[in-house]
């Protein structure tokens, strides 16, 4: 939604095809080829086996999932590929390429810290899959940037849940090795670093504001509310709730006020 910027294209089959793809297709692309590698995690990580945290596959289940996985990819390739070009395989290749490179058995930046929470940059393959079936301009670099902090960010607020288990098994993460409180304060410190991105470039003040005050929230419960104690399941199932419904209610706001794609 961020590339169109208030454009009504709302009567477009590529935008409808694009907006499809990243929602099953590419989830388990890289949800799922996640969880054919996480199998002895899952196994004592009491978020998983839910529709909200993610599944928990059996042995059989798991050793099917390549395969569907690829099923899946296949219509999307070729329609993408039909309707705009050879260059969209740059989009799902580079997708594939950031699950492989981070998911990779012994070798992956899924336990390589900092390097699992760089390889989130992966994420930005949607805004070039948006811009290009859409046919629009690609974002300006703040706004890119932008996006790729706050996938960063998200993805230390999973590790910070994930700490016990990820250590039983002795999984090295950035939450691990540095601790749940500078973890905690990592991630106040990206959002509140998107937020001076938003405010000098794009000058949106009710983003701006929201991700201060989510910044000076994360700075609070690391050193005030919860510290270094872990959430309980039902403090989780609470955050995950709010953080898609603000998810999902910013998608509005963001199309409509095209906040991330002109520069003030």
């Amino acid at each position: 939604m961020l590339p169109l910027g208030g454009r009504n294209l709302f009567k477009s089959l590529p935008f409808w095809l694009g907006l499809a793809y990243v929602t099953l297709p590419m989830g388990l692309l890289l949800y799922g080829w996640n969880d054919y590698v996480d199998f002895e995690v899952d196994r004592v990580n009491p978020r998983k086996g839910s529709y909200l945290f993610g599944a928990r596959g059996s042995l059989e289940q798991l050793h099917r999932l390549p395969v569907r996985i690829v099923l899946v990819q296949a219509p999307f390739l070729v329609a993408f590929c039909y309707l705009r070009g050879w260059r969209m395989l740059v989009c799902l290749f580079g997708m594939a390429a950031a699950a492989a490179v981070y998911n990779w058995p012994r070798y992956g930046f899924k336990s390589r810290p900092p390097l699992e929470i760089l390889n989130q940059a992966g994420y930005l393959f949607v805004f070039l899959l948006s811009s290009w079936m859409n046919r629009l301009p690609q974002l300006r670099w703040p706004a890119v940037l932008f996006g790729a902090m706050f996938a960063m960010h998200s993805h230390v607020f999973g590790e910070i849940m994930d700490l016990e288990p990820d250590s039983s098994i002795g999984r090295r993460t950035t939450a691990v090795v540095i601790g749940r409180v500078p973890a905690k304060l990592l991630i106040a410190t990206f959002v509140a670093a998107e937020g001076g991105l938003l405010y000098g470039f794009f000058q949106d003040l009710l983003l701006t504001g929201f991700l201060f005050a989510s910044a000076a929230w994360f700075a609070v419960d690391a050193t005030l509310l919860w510290r270094s104690r872990p959430y309980t399941p039902a403090q989780m199932r609470f955050a995950m709730f709010a953080w898609n419904a603000i998810a999902l209610g910013s998608m509005p706001w963001v199309w409509w006020k095209a906040s991330l794609v002109v520069l003030k």
